[in-house]
């Protein structure tokens, strides 16, 4: 969800918007975030899930990449791996959505205004499978963030510095802990822009 406000302020991620987008129901957090050091283990886990994947998708699975921070050597994170998986038409659920289901994956999250993201939690593996249709421009964006954190030091502590900061508070849903990263995330986004250009 990428907006904590709507153009006329409206808070967007009460506990009624996010149930909102939910599939089932939703558990407040109510507490900090767990953030762990990295672990050289992240990217095994994600290669196991990746292949669980593109078996039970096939040709469907256009794109399976590991993204978000336990993606980045060395940077902190919660340890629940963020994977990206494209498809032709995220909206197009039954192409997808009952092979997932079948495999033990759960549809947790259906953002129509968001891209037609859909979310799942896997059968066994503590990860967070984002799905996108194919052009959708959050899919570069991911894919952008997580290669400039990868090379560049500084951008990297800076969001280290903003994470942990943040994990401190308490927040009633970890979605409010990802949209307080919003700002940082455009702020290096924004650099790694300029330094390619």
């Amino acid at each position: 969800m990428p907006f904590t406000t709507d153009e006329n302020g409206a808070d967007l991620t009460s506990d009624e918007k996010l149930q909102k987008v939910r599939v089932g129901e939703m558990t407040p957090h109510n507490g900090r975030i767990a953030l762990g050091e990295y672990d050289p283990a992240w990217p095994r886990l994600f290669a196991q899930e990746a292949d669980r994947i593109r078996d039970v998708l096939g040709a469907t699975a256009l794109v399976v990449e590991h993204v978000g921070s336990t993606s980045v050597p060395g940077l902190t994170a919660k340890p629940i791996i963020d994977i990206l998986l494209v498809v032709a038409d995220s909206a197009d659920e039954s192409s997808y959505v009952p092979a997932m289901e079948a495999a033990g994956y759960v549809l947790r999250i259906r953002e129509p205004d968001w891209f037609e993201h859909r979310l799942f939690k896997g059968p066994d593996t503590a990860i967070n499978l984002h799905v996108f249709s194919a052009g959708a421009s959050e899919i570069d964006r991911m894919l952008r963030f997580r290669d400039w954190l990868r090379v560049t030091e500084a951008d990297r502590d800076r969001y280290v510095d903003v994470k942990r900061e943040l994990a401190q508070r308490v927040w009633r849903h970890v979605q409010h802990y990802a949209d307080a990263k919003t700002a940082v995330v455009q702020e290096i986004l924004d650099r790694a822009a300029a330094a390619t250009r």
